[in-house]
């Protein structure tokens, strides 16, 4: 097993991957900016290494800085956790081109699936359903005018290299296009460095469910089942759940066999999630993109069947077998996940400042992983993200009646907080049907 491990990441998930690592015996490196210097994942390390400002740029981006950081700490192997550097293949690389181990996918895979015409054309060659949209990039605003006509409208317009809910419009006719290809093609450059877009088809209401993979190190790909991830502000999740109210044992049979089938198609190794779309009226589902790095709500899973899904991921990138085969695993029962974010309840703006009280809820089927205590001051510079509050019961039902309290338990004073919302959204009657979509949340408002 690793002996020694740099968690490449911040707050609530570089707490929790080294509370895994602790527990399996390997020492533990945390980088961190100055802004979060007091945080607790900082002082729960057994190192710690500042790695510069609080421009993320200029710390948790800052790859000569964290690589530099490994070097003197002496450590063996970097977990980049979600976001940052998690999904940069360059990094990937240069981490084993300096001798260390990477915990996450290889390069190779992360290339692949790191833009989305490139994903798409995989998937479809690979046999996995991919919704009508363009096999290449629409160099302009008349060819992205074509395709559109030739997929009818509405159609998605989206960054090929975005991610995390961000680079995306939605064009009911050509003249809205035109307003919305300039649009997502400007912000593209601007954030991603690549102003490449294409065009798909929208659908009005849909359903948003992915599939848990992990490749291991015999060269394997199982799943680990779905998890619906429908309540969504700005394209962006609030709240996952597991197993999906929509997705029956026939349908359910056929996501995970396209998902493994998605994964084998670029020879993955270690965690990683296939996202897709599903229309509740026909049960089609079709591929959206490949999350090549551990999800932020991978504790649904966790909880549902049983496994760490951290501990993992190490013993893959270690060359490990398992510590159970997962393709024997069922799932028990049922978890959900309500990311706890320092913003408004109504209009979701981020909201930061210092924490006055903060005090977690506790009992049989609830779990916190958070990054903050009590006195830390949440600053603008990241994810407004405080913690995930995830709760697991036998039944929907029992889950809901659990997060309700674990909601009312819940104190959070001094940044603003969404609360409030999930406390509403689980006494929502279309919510509580298990019958909603990804407008849900625009109808609450």
């Amino acid at each position: 097993m690793i002996e020694s491990l740099l968690v490449a990441n911040r707050g609530e998930i570089a707490r929790r991957i080294i509370r895994t690592a602790r527990r399996l015996g390997i020492r533990t490196i945390a980088v961190h900016s100055e802004a979060d210097a007091a945080l607790p994942f900082v002082t729960e390390a057994d190192e710690a290494v500042c790695v510069g400002p609080a421009n993320p740029a200029q710390s948790y981006r800052n790859t000569d800085a964290i690589l530099a950081a490994a070097k003197s700490t002496g450590a063996q192997a970097i977990h980049p956790g979600y976001g940052f550097l998690s999904e940069n293949a360059d990094f990937a690389r240069t981490v084993e081109a300096n001798g260390l181990i990477w915990v996450g996918p290889g390069a190779d895979a992360i290339t692949a699936m790191g833009d989305k015409i490139n994903a798409r054309n995989l998937m479809a060659a690979a046999g996995v359903p991919v919704a009508a949209g363009t096999t290449e990039p629409a160099a302009d605003l008349d060819a992205a005018v074509a395709a559109a006509a030739g997929i009818g409208y509405p159609v998605m317009v989206k960054a090929a290299a975005g991610g995390g809910g961000m680079g995306m419009g939605v064009a009911t006719d050509e003249a809205a296009l035109r307003t919305e290809y300039d649009k997502v093609r400007a912000f593209a450059e601007r954030m991603f460095g690549d102003g490449s877009v294409l065009i798909e088809r929208y659908f009005p209401r849909v359903r948003h469910v992915e599939v848990q993979i992990l490749g291991l190190a015999d060269g394997r790909v199982v799943a680990l089942g779905e998890r619906e991830c429908s309540v969504q502000r700005r394209n962006q999740k609030l709240v996952e759940e597991s197993p999906s109210p929509a997705v029956d044992p026939e349908l359910r049979e056929r996501l995970l066999a396209a998902a493994v089938r998605a994964g084998e198609a670029v020879g993955y190794r270690n965690a990683g999630t296939v996202e897709c779309l599903l229309d509740p009226a026909t049960g089609e589902f079709f591929f959206l993109e490949m999350n090549t790095r551990l999800q932020v709500e991978h504790p649904v899973t966790e909880l549902v069947y049983g496994v760490d899904l951290v501990e993992e991921q190490l013993r893959v990138a270690a060359g490990l077998a398992p510590t159970v085969d997962p393709a024997t695993l069922t799932p028990r029962g049922h978890a959900i996940e309500l990311r706890i974010n320092a913003e408004d309840p109504k209009r979701f703006l981020p909201g930061p400042g210092t924490i006055a009280t903060w005090n977690e809820p506790a009992g049989e089927g609830v779990r916190v992983d958070s990054g903050y205590v009590a006195g830390n001051t949440v600053t603008p510079f990241y994810d407004s993200l405080l913690a995930k509050l995830v709760v697991h019961a036998d039944t929907r039902d029992e889950a809901i009646a659990r997060a309700r309290a674990a909601v009312a338990g819940f104190e959070v004073a001094g940044p603003k907080c969404n609360l409030p919302f999930f406390a509403e959204l689980l006494d929502n009657d279309e919510f509580r049907s298990g019958d909603y979509d990804t407008g849900i949340v625009g109808r609450m408002r």
